[in-house]
């Protein structure tokens, strides 16, 4: 996916907020934001953070500054191991029109060395937002792969994939009820947009996401078709 086209296809489906979170890695972040200048789709910067326990957060930020430092930290906990294209696939960093910049010559699909707790703590500090990711999944998701979901998180809301309904996640996983449940679309390809959670927010922020969590100050957000 291409800088112009993701933000072609998520005005196409009418999405006014999205966020890029690449594994691992987050230098595509800064391309999709200037591609999206002028067109009013916001564009919040992120990660897919592969933990220790090969678990998938996703961690969201307002500034790619509070992003470069979450960056630091995982490129000091990455395991130095070359990609192979022929076998992992190319990993390239383009600008704003797709062009060609740079390969990432360190694998990215590798585990971190931090654990759930380190991330969960570092991105709480950065002032970002920490969801588990797709939960349900038996690839790198929480429950498959912890059993639970510890009780020291600082958690800001649990994704679930789309292969299992709000109501279903509640009924196989009880620890979750009280706690804010949001489906995104786990975009890898431009047929993969979702945006099936809508938010009602006065400015596209992390703040503003935190109370519509919450449901306070008059923010909410709801789960479910577009």
């Amino acid at each position: 996916m291409i800088p112009p086209l993701i933000v072609q296809v998520a005005l196409e489906e009418g999405l006014q907020l999205i966020a890029i979170t690449d594994h691992n890695a987050s230098a595509n972040v800064w391309a999709v934001q200037k591609a999206a200048m002028g067109t009013g789709l916001t564009v919040l910067p992120g990660m897919e953070l592969q933990t220790s326990e090969d678990v998938h957060c996703l961690c969201i930020f307002d500034t790619l500054d509070q992003l470069s430092m979450l960056q630091e930290t995982v490129d000091q906990n990455l395991p130095a191991v070359d990609n192979r294209p022929d076998f992992f696939g190319e990993q390239f960093v383009v600008d704003e029109t797709g062009d060609f910049i740079r390969r990432e010559e360190r694998l990215l699909l590798n585990s971190t060395r931090l654990s759930l707790k380190q991330v969960n703590q570092i991105v709480c500090e950065i002032g970002g937002l920490f969801i588990p990711a797709h939960v349900n999944r038996q690839a790198f998701g929480l429950f498959p792969t912890l059993g639970m979901l510890p009780t020291d998180l600082y958690v800001s809301a649990i994704e679930i994939s789309r292969h299992l309904s709000i109501t279903q996640a509640v009924e196989k996983y009880p620890q979750i009820n009280t706690l804010p449940l949001i489906q995104n679309g786990d975009v890898h390809y431009l047929s993969d947009f979702l945006g099936s959670t809508t938010f009602f927010l006065e400015n596209p922020t992390i703040e503003e996401i935190r109370k519509a969590l919450r449901k306070i100050d008059g923010r909410s957000y709801t789960v479910g078709a577009k």
